[in-house]
């Protein structure tokens, strides 16, 4: 049993990288579709009891953001894999730009998020950390992820 917490400022490529490593295999919770804390407690309680994997896909910028998740999932017996979405906060709004509707973010937003992010640490209960950033194919030029063991430090 394998929770996941995505921790990165928006537009950093959690969802897409999602949709490419877990959907097959693990739930999304996510705040932008359930609207409510609430909603997302009771997504959570039916992961939990029905001891399915999922991933938290919200920004989970501070360490009291990731506790919420963590004691629970521990105390449930789950094993925590964490990914740290690594972006400068220039090129998430480039990003977000091409983001239409609800999908849009205020750039206030981003920047508020970014102003209050934490780097996680081992110590809050992660079994397995790592360091995700994009980079590009060079046989094709495409958007790809590069997935490294957390190492302490941004590189």
């Amino acid at each position: 049993m394998e929770a996941v917490i995505f921790i990165g400022i928006q537009a950093a490529g959690k969802s897409t990288f999602y949709q490419e490593n877990f959907f097959k295999t693990h739930i999304r919770i996510n705040l932008d579709m359930l609207k409510t804390r609430h909603r997302e407690s009771i997504l959570l309680d039916a992961c939990i009891r029905g001891k399915q994997p999922f991933v938290v896909d919200n920004t989970n910028p501070t360490v009291e953001d990731r506790k919420r998740y963590i004691t629970i999932v521990k105390n449930a017996g789950f094993t925590v894999t964490g990914y740290y979405f690594h972006s400068c906060i220039q090129e998430s709004i480039r990003r977000n730009e091409s983001r239409t509707g609800r999908e849009a973010v205020p750039v206030p937003g981003i920047k508020s998020t970014y102003a209050k992010l934490q780097l996680p640490r081992q110590e809050e209960g992660f079994d397995a950390l790592y360091f995700v950033r994009t980079g590009h194919d060079s046989s094709n030029h495409n958007k790809i992820f590069i997935v490294q063991e957390w190492k302490h430090e941004i590189q």
